[in-house]
């Protein structure tokens, strides 16, 4: 029995010895495997803090943020307090708004507590994690409002503004066509608001016809990389302009032109004097009424057409704000040829 134990022991050593050599002994090194395909195999990874430091670096994200507390659209101002909760209001008056109308094509109803727009409002921030994690929620051309057979296209990135800046209405003769006449219901009549979009695309106001010819929509030539949306509003920040501001810069406007100011050979100021001889006219025929401190509006009534589409292209050139920069031919176009009209107009035949 002794003999028998001590034959187990000596048989137990001699397993631990070669299972511990079968654990620790290495042959020579094999060759390296071939790469994996693309596709096939998987892609290559890249640093997870890549994509963050495109915002979070240095003081970049400050930056923006600073920038962006001077903007109008991160106030609201009036904006989104009394509109952003309407659904049919909410898609350009609350960051929620927006957002689903971005994702979802539509915004789904009335929104319980609006905001004002973020940084997440027109980047789809946080969401893939990817270098695209920060791009613009919408860039396709847009589909006009006055027409939803027609797209407005700004190019690129310029797109996202005109989703919202452009006339929510036809002009007159567009809703009613071969109307002789059209009812104003209300004082809020018009373009609305924002018609930035259109005075750039260079379409939705009315081409009343006379001496000037219009030029053919899309060849504006601050409808180009340089002189657009981004290029005069987002230009390199100074002097509370340019940036995430959005306010003009006009150093954009001096890498073309020679000025000191926005009024470029004193465009802006031949636009705002025939801005007042049509608002005077329509006042004259009883289409408009009001002053300079209360503002003007329409007054609602059944007028001819030609009186109402006198007053879009008045309403809808000074909610532009411009002045004509945006497209000075379209705009010197379309005041020459409303005052050419109203100038012709005679009340006592109607002509």
């Amino acid at each position: 029995m002794r003999y028998l134990s001590l034959f187990k022991i000596i048989l137990s050593g001699f397993i631990l010895i070669i299972l511990t050599a079968s654990c620790v002994k290495e042959g020579p090194m094999g060759l390296p495997g071939e790469d994996g395909v693309d596709g096939q195999h998987g892609l290559d990874g890249q640093d997870g803090h890549v994509t963050c430091l495109a915002c979070h670096s240095g003081n970049s994200i400050k930056t923006i943020q600073a920038q962006f507390a001077m903007s109008v659209h991160r106030a609201g101002m009036n904006a989104v307090d009394y509109a952003g909760g309407r659904a049919s209001c909410a898609k350009c008056h609350s960051h929620e708004g927006f957002v689903q109308f971005a994702e979802l094509g539509s915004v789904l109803g009335d929104i319980t507590n609006p905001t004002a727009w973020k940084c997440n409002t027109c980047h789809g921030i946080h969401e893939s994690f990817e270098t695209s994690d920060y791009a613009l929620r919408l860039t396709d051309p847009v589909t006009a409002n006055f027409n939803t057979q027609v797209k407005m296209d700004l190019l690129g990135n310029n797109n996202l503004c005109a989703n919202c800046h452009q006339s929510r209405a036809a002009e007159p003769l567009l809703a009613t066509p071969d109307a002789a006449t059209f009812r104003i219901t209300n004082a809020h009549y018009g373009p609305h608001y924002s018609t930035q979009a259109n005075i750039v695309a260079g379409m939705g106001l009315a081409e009343i016809q006379g001496s000037v010819a219009y030029p053919q929509a899309g060849t504006n030539y601050h409808l180009n990389a340089q002189a657009s949306c981004n290029g005069c509003h987002m230009g390199d920040y100074a002097n509370r302009s340019g940036g995430h501001t959005w306010n003009p810069n006009l150093n954009s406007c001096k890498e073309c032109h020679e000025t000191t100011d926005f009024n470029y050979g004193g465009r802006q100021s031949d636009v705002a004097a025939k801005l007042i001889q049509i608002r005077n006219k329509l006042i004259e025929f009883g289409v408009v009424e009001g002053d300079d401190e209360h503002g003007y509006h329409p007054v609602p009534g059944t007028y001819p057409i030609i009186l109402v589409r006198a007053f879009f292209n008045w309403d809808g050139i000074t909610k532009d704000r411009s002045l004509g920069v945006h497209n000075p031919r379209y705009v010197n176009a379309l005041l020459q040829n409303t005052l050419e009209a109203l100038n012709a107009y005679q009340p006592a035949t109607g002509v």
